[in-house]
């Protein structure tokens, strides 16, 4: 089972602690008081007593059972998901459930999960009340989940957050305005970061787009290219370094138009002589993670392009700002509150887990990996 929690609480004192299979007769017994319908079996907690993917709390006081909480661990994701979280109906107004969870929580965390889901019935105000207090949003719905018939609303919380001493640079968050602006928006807050008092406009980021754009994307208006971004960076008085793993034009796979790609591809060697002629060094490698930590360390603020499958099962190009990175994420800034982001607090230091970055950081049929760094000269 993942980490244990014991301690030798006081007389009358409440302790959370690890179960063993000794709890089982009280485990059902609390189950029982405390639900009417979709209980959980005797088999159930003699299963999830002995199973090392789940963390497993109770809340005892005087050698009586109060509470219970279940986290069970995704394999192969980094969700944990709350399986279920009883309290005895004579313990409630103890403040157990909030406390419960939050030690859950903690113990999802170190099991190296970034997010907790759950289920609960959209008529149980209490638990809902409790779940909102603590920062879960809904992001779906269930109908006909419960053994009554009644609806269950999905809801989730980043568990994880960056240390303050992580981040190297102050990160202002800025929304785009559009939805073909995350290039601009991510320079913008790029350079918000080394610029105390820059204020993030429209207008600039229109104007950066209108620099640094490809002209066209695989529908709409058209995207920003690494080096557009680099130029556009040096344009306002900074450094920029790019790091791509293609000499060919940029983008072309998602362009179906001969027309299109011709001109495309014009953009792009113009981009990079553009480049060349300025110095803006451009390193056609792989870009791994070390880039991005040796950047970080020297004082850039990095944008990367990611894929946008990972956050909501769409295939778009999307570029992010990283704002930190520790032993076990990377960290960074979206400008776009999308379906899968609630609000702007749901956008910053969004935790990406360094074991899926590859994955993430490449988009396309020819996995492109780009990123750009600028630092103020």
């Amino acid at each position: 089972m993942a980490p244990q929690v014991q301690n030798k609480p006081a007389p009358g004192e409440i302790e959370l602690r690890t179960p063993d299979i000794e709890d089982l007769e009280a485990l059902v017994g609390l189950e029982n008081k405390s639900f009417t319908t979709d209980k959980l079996s005797r088999r159930s907690f003699r299963h999830w007593l002995t199973n090392a993917k789940c963390n497993f709390l109770v809340a005892e006081r005087d050698g009586q059972l109060l509470g219970y909480g279940l986290v069970l661990l995704q394999q192969g994701t980094r969700l944990a998901r709350l399986y279920s979280l009883a309290v005895d109906p004579a313990a409630r107004g103890l403040g157990l459930g909030e406390r419960m969870l939050l030690q859950l929580e903690e113990l999802a965390v170190e099991s190296k999960r970034l997010f907790m889901r759950l289920e609960v019935e959209e008529g149980n105000r209490r638990a809902i009340d409790l779940y909102e207090k603590l920062g879960y949003k809904q992001f779906g719905e269930i109908p006909d989940y419960y053994e009554n018939h009644s609806r269950a609303l999905r809801m989730q919380k980043c568990i994880r957050r960056i240390n303050a001493a992580q981040i190297s640079h102050p990160c202002l968050w800025y929304q785009q305005t559009t939805d073909f602006t995350c290039g601009p928006a991510a320079l913008l807050m790029s350079i918000a970061s080394q610029s105390p008092g820059f204020k993030p406009s429209q207008e600039q980021e229109l104007d950066i787009w209108r620099q640094a754009t490809t002209i066209f994307m695989t529908t709409g208006h058209g995207g920003c290219h690494p080096i557009g971004l680099a130029l556009a960076a040096q344009d306002m008085g900074f450094e920029a370094e790019v790091v791509v793993n293609n000499e060919a034009p940029l983008f072309l796979d998602g362009v179906r138009s001969q027309d299109k790609k011709k001109i495309v591809s014009l953009v792009d060697r113009q981009f990079r002589d553009k480049a060349q002629s300025r110095q803006i060094p451009v390193k056609i490698e792989q870009l791994e993670l070390q880039h991005i930590r040796s950047w970080l360390a020297g004082g850039y603020t990095v944008m990367v392009l990611i894929s946008t499958y990972r956050f909501e099962g769409r295939k778009a190009p999307h570029w992010v700002m990283v704002t930190g990175m520790d032993e076990l994420c990377m960290y960074v800034h979206d400008s776009d509150i999308g379906e899968h982001m609630q609000d702007a607090l749901d956008c910053q230091h969004v935790p990406i887990a360094l074991a899926d970055f590859s994955k993430m950081a490449s988009y396309g049929a020819n996995k492109m990996r780009t990123a750009v760094a600028i630092r103020r000269r």
